[in-house]
């Protein structure tokens, strides 16, 4: 009930959000930043995960999402697997909703409104911003559950054949997800800039690259592991590795750490707290 119930609330919060871009409230500071009044509602919809904050709320709600539908699909089993499992996430999503709400507020106001929207980036103008985001953020939340799930095995003492094909069931959709987005953003970096499309090797697009990869030994490893019940370590490890190259990713893209067309943020003022938030999940893990 407490999982569901804050993903209602969380996609409550995103839909006034999506609200504010759709009727351009230039109030909203964020709507201000990244929206104007004579943008295609398509991509007004776009816009809101176009910058820092919304794309950050909107990952939350996909990890919040991801663990509603693992509490309906185990809401009736009795291994203490499951709610363990949904502790560990409900600890991720708690932090990162501790840094939406103190660092990254997408709900911030101004009086008087702006009068007009600062206006999307032209390069961001493009269907690519539609579908290239969405498909990373479902993909890290999809394998976040995977890692929820190895990190509960570890914490009940018993990764068995039975834990691994859980974590596969739930690595397999995530890692779809995150193969499409970012062979869709590929095909973005190709329309803008033909076959000088450099952006793929841009480190902050090769952020989504990294759990991918271990996402994709992960399923090996796994597989193995529910067949065979060998290479239980392997699957764990890289269960961990995956959590915490996404966290990375993050780390990365919102601290300012790297400057890129890509990186959602080019001050410091949000890296201590990421940083802070990337290690003690990692070193947690």
């Amino acid at each position: 009930v407490g999982v569901w119930a804050q993903f209602t609330l969380l996609l409550l919060a995103f839909a006034i959000l999506v609200f504010c871009f759709l009727r351009s409230d230039f109030s909203v500071v964020y709507v201000a930043q990244h929206s104007y009044s004579l943008l295609p509602w398509g991509l007004k919809l776009a816009a809101v995960w176009g910058g820092h904050e919304g794309s950050l709320l909107l990952w939350v709600l996909f990890l919040s999402g991801w663990s509603a539908l693992f509490a309906l699909r185990y809401r009736r089993d009795t291994d203490a697997l499951f709610p363990m499992t949904l502790s560990v996430l409900s600890m991720i999503t708690a932090l990162l909703l501790l840094f939406v709400v103190v660092w990254s507020d997408p709900f911030v106001r101004i009086f008087p409104p702006a009068i007009e929207g600062r206006d999307l980036n032209p390069m961001l103008q493009h269907l690519g911003l539609i579908l290239h985001p969405p498909l990373l953020y479902l993909g890290y939340g999809g394998l976040m559950v995977a890692a929820g799930v190895a990190l509960a095995s570890l914490l009940r003492g018993d990764f068995n054949t039975q834990s691994a094909w859980v974590c596969w069931r739930w690595a397999l959709p995530g890692w779809c997800a995150l193969t499409l987005g970012i062979i869709l953003g590929s095909w973005w970096a190709y329309c803008e800039l033909g076959w000088g499309g450099w952006w793929f090797w841009d480190p902050v697009e090769n952020a989504s690259l990294l759990p991918w990869l271990s996402a994709s030994a992960l399923l090996h490893s796994l597989y193995i592991t529910r067949q065979r019940g060998i290479f239980r370590h392997w699957s764990l490890l890289l269960a961990i590795v995956t959590l915490i190259l996404s966290l990375l990713g993050t780390l990365i893209v919102r601290s300012g750490i790297l400057v890129s067309v890509h990186a959602f943020a080019l001050d410091n003022v949000r890296a201590a707290p990421l940083f802070a938030l990337f290690t003690v999940l990692s070193l947690a893990s």
